[in-house]
């Protein structure tokens, strides 16, 4: 009976929340590993204020078309240390000549406090309220690098499937507050979890080593 408890407990234990955490660090660890993109993407990390990793940014529509994916955002302290996972949703629609489905892993590496607070003061919009220089690979996506070494963040797309169309700007960024307190409990804010480190998880761990080799 003990243990039949223990392996419901654990079973318990993984949720929405600790598989997008585990896929996270999967996604950073499939795009440190192309050679396309590999050096960028451990330069601009060694340099990072905060992540944002969307493991399944999913787009797709006929006429109308939509992006949504659910991210997490880790900030990192002037002592080199990582914050605990925040959850966010990532979403846009738009109106055009556009048809298809495409499923991307994306990760967003923010270099400045400006591009953190856009995020965290919930009127982020891509494309819109900062600076965002873009790599972009994966079936049929047109490879592309940047050499904008001044934006507030570089995002990397890995992309699976077809869409043309037109490309789906201003994508909002807005906290998930429900997934924030069933991970962790109690209601912790954005800022308790990123900048106050009130809150945090050893599910985490492995998803910080993979951003900090």
């Amino acid at each position: 009976m003990l243990l039949a408890g223990m392996g419901t407990a654990r079973a318990q234990a993984v949720t929405e929340q600790t598989m997008l955490v585990a896929k996270a660090a999967s996604t950073v660890e499939r795009l440190r590993a192309d050679g396309n993109i590999q050096s960028i993407i451990t330069e601009k990390l060694a340099r990072a204020r905060a992540v944002l990793v969307v493991p399944d940014l999913v787009k797709g529509g006929f006429i109308l078309g939509a992006q949504y994916g659910t991210g997490i955002l880790l900030a990192r302290d002037s002592s080199g240390r990582w914050s605990g996972p925040a959850f966010y949703s990532v979403a846009s629609g738009s109106i055009g000549l556009q048809i298809g489905l495409q499923d991307a892993e994306t990760l967003y590496i923010i270099m400045t406090d400006g591009g953190l607070s856009a995020i965290m003061n919930n009127n982020m919009k891509l494309g819109a309220d900062a600076s965002v220089a873009v790599a972009v690979l994966g079936a049929g996506a047109e490879a592309s690098t940047t050499t904008n070494t001044g934006a507030d963040i570089y995002a990397f797309n890995n992309a699976a499937g077809l869409f043309g169309g037109a490309s789906l700007q201003g994508s909002g960024i807005l906290p998930r507050d429900t997934w924030n307190a069933a991970y962790y409990g109690g209601a912790p804010t954005p800022a308790d979890i990123l900048l106050a480190h009130r809150v945090d998880s050893a599910q985490a761990d492995r998803l910080r080593d993979v951003l900090a080799r």
